[in-house]
């Protein structure tokens, strides 16, 4: 498969839309029986009783949506090496079974990793919003990219 993004295509400014997902109560509830079992994601009656008024997904379900469309429209056509973390990570608002999800990525800044020439690090700001252009979920991080044409090593001294 041919690179599409490389770390020098990643500058300060670029922004990608990453795609739609529109989560159902299944999905949601078979996640959260999985990995984040509380009942207000796992059951209309007591997510109505919740603060959140109804059945709502997992927060980290809503990482996982995000996940899933950065690596089918992002990280699929780059030259990716994995991320040392995150820095900040805020769900907003609730995300609801049949709410479409619409993920942004804005590269926030990107500088050559200083020991490893052929790898770039860019840090990046995803944003998703609801139908209703409400914004859901924040997160900040570090990507790692090979880079197009690797720096020099810099010289011993």
């Amino acid at each position: 498969m041919a690179i599409r993004y490389w770390w020098e295509d990643l500058q300060p400014g670029v922004v990608l839309e990453l795609g739609t997902v529109s989560p159902s109560a299944e999905e949601i509830k078979h996640f959260a029986a999985q990995f984040d079992p509380q009942p207000f994601h796992l059951d209309e009656e007591a997510g109505r009783q919740s603060v959140f008024g109804g059945l709502c997904a997992s927060g980290w379900h809503t990482c996982a949506l995000a996940m899933r469309l950065t690596v089918d429209h992002f990280l699929r056509d780059s030259s990716s090496m994995g991320s040392p973390g995150l820095e900040s990570l805020k769900w907003l608002k609730p995300v609801y079974p049949g709410d479409t999800l619409a993920l942004k990525h804005r590269v926030l800044e990107a500088r050559p990793m200083n020991s490893r020439p052929d790898i770039g690090l860019v840090r990046s700001v995803w944003e998703m919003f609801n139908q209703r252009g409400e914004q859901v979920l924040h997160m900040e991080g570090w990507g790692m990219f090979r880079r197009r044409t690797p720096a020099a090593p810099a010289a011993a001294g």
